[in-house]
């Protein structure tokens, strides 16, 4: 035993005594019965609305809470807490669309001896199909463009063109521009924004090549 056993002793009953954790709920006092049952029923009596203006109505009543208190009681009880209005959803409109947009983008690759290539990829985002437009260790304004042209021998029915703003020049662009595409720049340093261009690591199976009109020189050296 050592002087300080005694004082051991003593603080374990008195932190017992006055410990609540066995009395004390976790988590937030839970929102009133009646004030669920008036929340549902604003809810019910103006179905187009959202749980914004329910929790404006019950605002001017008097009862003080959260919006997303109201999100969460809506929710729990199996009600849309922002209702559909008339048109079609996200996944409607882009289904539709997706036909004609395409995206582009360059891939770097590492071969054996670490040496970096670069491969410009064509992404339909109908099909979900990549096509290899060239290879090139030194990718080139001239190059892209002609790659461009052939891009083209290969497209219907196309309306939107993605892509970033690194590799590609405004001479690619005029390509498309001059035959009635749209190209769509994504925002600086926002590679989510141009997501389905394919990773050289998640790309599932050779790619496809896009064939070429012959020609004596190519600007973009094609390599197997």
């Amino acid at each position: 035993m050592t002087p300080a056993t005694l004082p051991a002793w003593h603080r374990k009953p008195v932190a017992k005594k006055w410990d609540y954790t066995q009395r004390r709920r976790p988590g937030r006092p839970p929102t009133a019965a009646a004030v669920k049952a008036l929340v549902l029923r604003v809810a019910a009596d103006n179905p187009g609305r959202g749980h914004r203006h329910t929790h404006g109505e019950l605002t001017r009543l008097g009862h003080k809470m959260a919006a997303p208190t109201v999100w969460n009681i809506l929710n729990r009880a199996g009600i849309d807490p922002a209702p559909r209005r008339t048109g079609p959803t996200w996944r409607q409109l882009l289904q539709a669309q997706a036909e004609h947009i395409v995206a582009v983008d360059f891939l770097h690759v590492d071969t054996i001896n670490l040496k970096r290539t670069y491969a410009l990829v064509r992404l339909e985002h109908g099909t979900r199909r990549a096509h290899l437009l060239g290879v090139t260790a030194h990718p080139t304004s001239p190059g892209t463009t002609q790659a461009a042209r052939n891009f083209l021998m290969n497209t219907k029915n196309r309306k939107f063109l993605i892509r970033d703003r690194a590799g590609l020049t405004d001479a690619f662009d005029a390509v498309f521009t001059n035959t009635g595409l749209r190209v769509l720049k994504s925002p600086t340093q926002a590679p989510k924004a141009n997501a389905p261009a394919p990773n050289p690591h998640q790309v599932p199976g050779p790619l496809q090549r896009t064939p070429a009109p012959p020609r004596p020189e190519p600007a973009l050296s094609i390599t197997s």
